[in-house]
C-alpha cells in the first residue's frame, strides 16, 4: 500500500493478533492491538479495524458502532446472525473466515480503502461543481428531455451548467469530449447507456464532419454545444439566454478595440468566413485587421 494505514486489531488471542500485525506491517499498516472490547474503545481514529467475533462473553457490537466510519472487517470462526449479519447491518464493511491467508485480508483492506477514496473524491467533485455553477441560472431540466440535444448559448459556462444538471436529472455519467481533434464518431455511438457524451467545439468542425457527427449521434445519448444560433441541427435543441457579454466585460469599447478583442478570443474557434460574417466585414478586411493588430492565426 502507498500510505501507512493506521489499523486496530481487536482479538483476544494475543499470539494470533501479533501474527496478523507482524504480517500487515510489511504491507504498510501501522498496527495496534486490543485484547478486550473495553480496550478497543479508544479516543483515536483508525482507518481499519479488524474485529474478532469469537471473543466469548464480550459484546463486540460496541466496537462496530464506535468505528462505523472506518473500514471494519470481521474475523469470524463461523457464520450466523450474531457474528456476521447483525454487525454488517450496524456498519461493518466485510468479513473474513478464520483461518485466512494474509493476502486475502490485504486485498479486502485495499479494496475498501480505494472505495472510500473514490467516494471522497466523488463527494468533493460534486461540491466543487455545485459551487462553480451556483450563481448560474439555466432552464429546468428533467429526465424526460430527449437526446441527442443541441444546446445553443453564447456563454459556454451556462451550457456546461445545463449539461451537468441534465445528466444529474437523468441519473447518468457525463463524459466531456472536445471535437476540435476528435474524429472517432463511432465511439460516441457506442457509448454505454448510463453515460451521456457532452460534445464541445461543434462549431469548429468542417461541414462534412458536422454532417458525419449528426448522422452518428441520431440514436445516441449526447448533448452538443454550439454558440451559433443558426446552427443546422435535425434533432431536439434548446436555446439558453445567458445575459453575458460575449467579451465578458461591461466596458464600452471602440469599434477597433471590439474587433481586436473578438479576434483575440474567437479567431481559433470559428472559421474566417463565420467570423467575418459576425463582425460584418469581408474576409479581406478580416485579414487586414489581423495584420494591423499583430494577431497571428494558428494553423
Amino acid at each position: 500500500m502507498d500510505e501507512t494505514v493506521k489499523t486496530l486489531i481487536v482479538e483476544n488471542e494475543v499470539y494470533l493478533a501479533q501474527s496478523i500485525a507482524a504480517k500487515l506491517v510489511d504491507f504498510g499498516c501501522k498496527c495496534e492491538i486490543a485484547t478486550t472490547v473495553k480496550d478497543a474503545i479508544r479516543n483515536e481514529k483508525f482507518e481499519v479495524v479488524l474485529l474478532s467475533t469469537s471473543m466469548s462473553g464480550q459484546n463486540f457490537m460496541s466496537v462496530v458502532e464506535k468505528y462505523k466510519n472506518s473500514i471494519v472487517i470481521l474475523m469470524v470462526s463461523y457464520i450466523n446472525n450474531d457474528t456476521v449479519s447483525a454487525p454488517l447491518k450496524a456498519g461493518a464493511k466485510d468479513y473474513i473466515m478464520k483461518p485466512f491467508m494474509i493476502e486475502e485480508l490485504i486485498n479486502k483492506i485495499k479494496h475498501y480503502g480505494e472505495f472510500d477514496r473514490m467516494r471522497l473524491e466523488n463527494d468533493m467533485s460534486k461540491e466543487f461543481i455545485k459551487d462553480i455553477f451556483a450563481q448560474i441560472t439555466t432552464p429546468e431540466v428533467s429526465k424526460k428531455i430527449e437526446l441527442p440535444l443541441l444546446v445553443v448559448c453564447p456563454s459556454k459556462k451556462h451550457a456546461d451548467a445545463y449539461a451537468v444538471r441534465l445528466a444529474q436529472a437523468k441519473g447518468v455519467f457525463l463524459k466531456s469530449i472536445r471535437l476540435d481533434n476528435f474524429t472517432d464518431f463511432k465511439m460516441i455511438k457506442n457509448t454505454p447507456s448510463n453515460t451521456v457524451c457532452y460534445l464541445q467545439d461543434f462549431d469548429l468542425l468542417k461541414k462534412s464532419d458536422k454532417q458525419a457527427l449528426i448522422e452518428s449521434v441520431s440514436q445516441s445519448n449526447c448533448i452538443v454545444y454550439s454558440s451559433l444560433s443558426d446552427t443546422e441541427w435535425p434533432y431536439k435543441s434548446i436555446q439558453i439566454e445567458s445575459g453575458d457579454s460575449p467579451l465578458g466585460s461591461g466596458d464600452i469599447l471602440t469599434v477597433e478595440d471590439y474587433i481586436k478583442s473578438v479576434l483575440e478570443q474567437f479567431q481559433d474557434k470559428y472559421p474566417d468566413i463565420e467570423l467575418a460574417k459576425k463582425l460584418g466585414i469581408s474576409r479581406k478586411s478580416l485579414w487586414e485587421k489581423r495584420k494591423k493588430h499583430g494577431i497571428n492565426k494558428k494553423k
